[in-house]
């Protein structure tokens, strides 16, 4: 039975990825911060015969991210944690972010994934196997003037994962990154502007299940976007600026 743990569950590309593992054979860890939510797809995933444990965590809370892996596997090992857990950043009049919003982005996106990421990986190498899975975004590649907090999380987790992978490839332990592009999930739904190629959360799912399945270094899409993004850090900054500049979006107030 694959034990799989998921942040960021309660909705988006996390709620997805959760009823796209969910069957007979699966035992699931679902983390997230709304109750309400996380229960419903909880529900979904055991209608579809997995066996559930709903999880309510803030990820920023590290001694309680260490606390919940040790407890998991010292019940049963964990073979792959996704760490989807992730917020927008950015300022609803288009202004830049204030301080507060950019740490919390920044911590929630980035040190949230590591509080879980990192006590995992310490367990699962000492057993040599175990699969991880960091969830990233083209705006790693492509930086957002609307969202720099975002995009700096979003790119320190490409680099980590990547190192990670050199790394840890060798001593039984996977890494993956995954970079998607526009996706209509609840969080995506908080931006006021231009989403070129959007795709449905389910959509997102399977792509990144058959990447993590295929164990691929970068699990990049949709492929148009993401070989355009991937090349404008090498572009001169007035053309980046420029190309860049249909991208811009203002926060909708949140639910």
């Amino acid at each position: 039975m694959p034990r799989i743990l998921i942040t960021g569950a309660s909705s988006g590309i996390g709620a997805a990825l959760a009823r796209h593992y969910a069957r007979a054979d699966a035992s699931l860890i679902l983390v997230g911060r709304n109750v309400e939510r996380l229960e419903a797809v909880a529900r979904d995933c055991r209608a579809s015969g997995a066996t559930v444990e709903p999880v309510r965590l803030d990820t920023r809370d590290r001694a309680a991210a260490i606390a919940l892996i040790h407890r998991l596997h010292a019940a049963q090992p964990l073979d792959l944690v996704i760490a989807n857990a992730a917020v927008n950043g950015g300022n609803q009049k288009g202004e830049v972010e204030s301080e507060e919003t950019a740490f919390e982005t920044s911590d929630i996106n980035y040190t949230g994934s590591l509080n879980i990421v990192l006590p995992t990986l310490t367990l699962m190498l000492q057993r040599g196997s175990g699969q991880i899975v960091l969830v990233s975004s083209l705006a790693a590649y492509a930086p957002l003037q609307d969202a720099p907090a975002y995009s700096g999380a979003k790119a320190a987790l490409v680099a980590h994962g990547l190192a990670l992978r050199q790394k840890v490839g060798p001593r039984g332990v996977k890494v993956n990154v995954v970079a998607p592009g526009y996706v209509k999930t609840p969080m995506g739904g908080e931006l006021k502007g231009w989403r070129p190629l959007e795709m449905s959360a389910e959509q997102a799912a399977l792509r990144i299940a058959k990447g993590v399945a295929k164990d691929r270094d970068v699990i990049a899409f949709p492929f148009a976007l993401a070989a355009l993004a991937r090349t404008v850090l090498l572009l001169p900054e007035s053309i980046r600026r420029a190309g860049l500049y249909a991208f811009r979006f203002q926060r909708r107030p949140r639910r």
